[in-house]
């Protein structure tokens, strides 16, 4: 009752100063948020937005405990207590290195990729699940088809990883905008499979949103139409 009261007041006066802490999954969190938040705080220059950064089951638990008053996902669970916001589209695609025997293909079959070296992200990645569940509707054997030769935490050091040689993966066409342009990588398609998603923005249903919460998410809502 009195966190209730003090929310009222503050939507009364219209605060809109203070700090907010949000989350993002590592996509995201490391390609679309900052850009946002910069053009949020030209609009609000007294709010101080806190991001953390992790995998999407992550972000989700700590959205479900109050540590985060909004998250950022990359795929969607099934938990009553939380809001979903459908937000930006985004595409997955074979990422390779520029000097692979793939490189100058457009597409390679499920069976190709059954034998390259390949690089997974960490259980806990919406990446991960949604590639499972798109190798699962091909019919595949799904993860246990693959020559699994490392799980890394980001997509970050997925792409390091490739580039270094160690292996091919499935990526966020988002994050390799560098790598595309200055031709490191080659981003190439899986034959039979789409794969397409949309990132979630997620709250708590159980908790009011404080007026700096609620002018976030109207703000990325606002924001996700444009892209």
């Amino acid at each position: 009752m009195k966190r209730t009261a003090c929310l009222e007041i503050q939507d009364f006066l219209g605060i809109t100063q203070g700090e907010i802490h949000i989350g993002g999954s590592t996509i995201p969190g490391e390609y679309i948020l900052p850009k946002i938040i910069g053009d949020f705080r030209e609009g609000h220059p007294l709010v101080s937005v806190v991001l953390s950064i992790s995998d999407t089951n992550d972000i989700e638990g700590r959205v479900l405990n109050g540590h985060l008053e909004l998250g950022i996902v990359g795929s969607r669970r099934s938990d009553s207590n939380l809001i979903h916001h459908k937000l930006w589209k985004d595409e997955l695609v074979l990422a390779v290195p520029a000097h692979h025997r793939f490189a100058k293909k457009r597409a390679v079959s499920i069976e190709e990729l059954s034998k390259e070296p390949f690089i997974l992200r960490q259980a806990g990645s919406g990446t991960l699940k949604i590639m499972e569940d798109y190798l699962k509707t091909s019919g595949s054997k799904a993860i246990d088809s693959l020559n699994v030769v490392a799980r890394f935490g980001t997509s970050t050091a997925v792409k390091e990883g490739i580039k270094a040689g160690l292996g091919i993966s499935v990526l966020s066409l988002r994050a390799l905008d560098t790598e595309l342009k200055t031709d490191i990588i080659k981003a190439l398609k899986v034959k039979g499979l789409s794969m397409f998603r949309n990132f979630y923005l997620i709250r708590d249903r159980r908790r009011i949103a404080s007026p700096l919460c609620q002018a976030m998410l109207d703000f990325l809502l606002a924001t996700s139409k444009e892209k």
